[in-house]
């Protein structure tokens, strides 16, 4: 069963410490979803949509209800503790931890590649714009075949996630 977005940002916040931004806590959660959508023959890993905002794939839910903190500590919003998935939640702290090495630009230089769903859905100025599920789990795939023809996902080395 997937999670609920504001439970996966809690783990997502929780496991940074709290010293996350909205904007890389945005990229993580989304990053964390594509993969798993893709090794899981679509089953998602969180609960919701993502659309195509300027700086990449947003889950709306957690915009909401994170936007007006800034880089304040968040706590608060998550004080409710939804039951997760075991393996889930194994899966995202891992994800989570490959992940915060980058920094928030380089992680929206991934979310970004040309190949990807939020490329493909993206049009400057427009907000709301829904990223379709088939995409995302095309993009894995995307993904997945250019690693194996030695390519990265990304115009950067250090962006290889495969």
């Amino acid at each position: 069963m997937p999670m609920k977005p504001l439970t996966a940002a809690r783990l997502v916040c929780e496991r940074s410490g709290w010293t996350i931004t909205n904007l890389k806590l945005q990229k993580i959660l989304y990053l964390a979803h594509m993969f798993y959508t893709g090794k899981h023959d679509g089953q998602a890993l969180i609960d919701g949509s993502f659309e195509a905002w300027d700086y990449g794939p947003v889950s709306p839910d957690v915009y909401k209800a994170i936007a007006h903190f800034g880089r304040d500590p968040i706590q608060n919003v998550f004080a409710d503790h939804d039951s997760v998935d075991e393996y889930a939640r194994t899966y995202l702290n891992l994800f989570n931890d490959q992940l915060m090495k980058f920094s928030a630009a380089e992680l929206v230089g991934i979310t970004h590649w040309k190949g990807g769903a939020w490329y493909k859905n993206y049009t400057p100025g427009e907000k709301n714009v829904l990223i379709p599920p088939e995409d995302i789990r095309t993009e894995y795939e995307a993904r997945v075949a250019q690693s194996k023809k030695g390519k990265g996902p990304s115009d950067t080395p250090r962006a290889r996630l495969i």
